[in-house]
């Protein structure tokens, strides 16, 4: 299986913060910027505000989860994925159309 590379430094999360695109859904917001490597590299960002360590923790399931079948579509492509309040609650496999929605309208994926 198919791994991504993680973004792990607070300088990529501000550069696509201010610098990249973004959609919001009320489960996830998504940040896209392209980037020179060819490959991949994914976030994902859990606030106190969706709850405690539990909450935080299954949203950043639900996410990665959401994201797995679209992986193999993603070119050179930064992406931060952004948990709301309503993340943990959802489903991954309701989420999945949310983030295909939110590349295809950005351009990271063909429809």
């Amino acid at each position: 299986m198919a791994t991504w590379v993680t973004l792990c430094e607070n300088k990529d999360f501000r550069t696509l913060y201010y610098r990249g695109t973004s959609r919001v859904h009320t489960g996830v917001v998504t940040y896209v910027r392209r980037n020179r490597l060819g490959y991949p590299r994914v976030g994902i960002t859990t606030g106190k505000k969706v709850g405690c360590a539990v909450r935080r923790s299954r949203a950043r399931r639900v996410i990665r989860e959401g994201f797995r079948p679209l992986f193999p579509l993603v070119g050179g492509y930064d992406i931060v994925f952004v948990a709301r309040t309503r993340t943990p609650e959802m489903k991954s496999t309701s989420l999945t159309p949310v983030i295909r929605h939110h590349l295809q309208e950005m351009g990271v994926i063909e429809g």
